[in-house]
């Protein structure tokens, strides 16, 4: 027992939580030892030692797949491929964002030689900023055409960035459901007045907000969980219904308007294309607005939204 270290000295020693050291267990990149009169998990020096790559590999933005497949190699070849990979994608990155430096640089160069007392000026740069916007670069514009390229261009590639992705699991709840309406009905209708009425009826789910917004096929429906003891005579004339949960991909939609959250999906659906997970056709895509309190919406200048897509792991052939 002098040879092995407890499982609170060690999160004590790195800084890292229990909880954490636990999932490094059940990804198979340490393991622990348990002994039969002693109820705490034990590391010893080898798995303290591999504790201490974990935690560089982290450092270096490393993903846990690329972990597994380092520490299941034998030889340094698999660890040289990864750290090669990031290289390059650092190289990517500080390239992208050089090019658009220069593209700021080069828009505040005419932007100050612009007289903002001239109408002429002002609708020009006003015009300017739209066609950036949609990326038309073949639109009449009177300056520099490739700047509106280039822009596009590296825009394009910084968008291709995947977001910060969560996978969490959502147990499964009971929720009032407006029904599936059209976004109109939904936002011009009675359930959301019903709901600023009834928000003593309700419970968070995640990220203490207990709405969700579910879309499908031009249509959408809002349901927000409620408490144990609420029945149907307190909801009417709206159903109450069990909500199956389950695995979600998350990630943050910014204000959740339509092209954002586009954008997001799109690089979110991609980025499930290098895990063992696939996107699950047979629930919703779900938008959760995790700040609803207003001194949060002023401090970041919108409410932020979190975009989940449903999903399951994929059949092993």
């Amino acid at each position: 027992m002098n040879d092995l270290t407890k499982i609170r000295d060690v999160s004590l020693k790195y800084n890292i939580s229990a909880r954490t050291l636990r999932y490094y267990e059940d990804m198979g990149l340490i393991t622990s030892i348990r002994s039969d009169d002693y109820a705490y998990r034990l590391y010893d020096d080898a798995n303290l030692k591999r504790l201490e790559q974990i935690l560089i590999l982290r450092k270096l933005n490393i993903g846990i797949k690329d972990m597994q497949r380092i520490f299941n190699s034998t030889g340094s070849e698999v660890v040289l491929e990864v750290l090669g990979k990031k290289v390059d994608d650092i190289d990517e990155d500080i390239s992208l964002l050089h090019e658009l430096k220069e593209i700021v640089l080069e828009f505040i160069q005419q932007i100050e030689q612009a007289d903002f007392n001239n109408d002429t000026d002002v609708k020009l740069l006003y015009e300017k900023a739209k066609e950036i916007k949609t990326e038309l670069v073949q639109a009449d514009y009177n300056g520099n055409p490739s700047l509106v390229n280039r822009l596009a261009e590296v825009t394009e590639k910084m968008d291709k960035k995947v977001p910060d992705v969560m996978i969490i699991r959502i147990n499964k709840f009971r929720a009032v459901t407006s029904g599936r309406l059209s976004f109109e009905d939904l936002f011009g209708g009675n359930f959301e007045p019903w709901q600023e009425a009834h928000n003593h009826l309700f419970k968070p789910v995640v990220f203490d907000c207990p709405d969700f917004l579910c879309g499908k096929d031009g249509k959408a429906e809002w349901i927000w969980a409620v408490k144990d003891e609420v029945s149907e005579n307190d909801t009417y004339p709206y159903e109450i219904i069990e909500y199956p949960g389950g695995l979600y991909a998350v990630a943050v939609s910014l204000d959740g308007d339509s092209e954002s959250y586009d954008k997001v999906r799109k690089k979110v659906e991609k980025w499930l294309e290098s895990t063992n997970f696939i996107v699950d056709s047979e629930r919703d895509y779900m938008g959760n607005m995790i700040y609803v309190d207003d001194e949060i919406k002023e401090g970041l200048g919108y409410h932020q939204m979190n975009l989940y897509i449903p999903i399951k792991l994929r059949k092993q052939q």
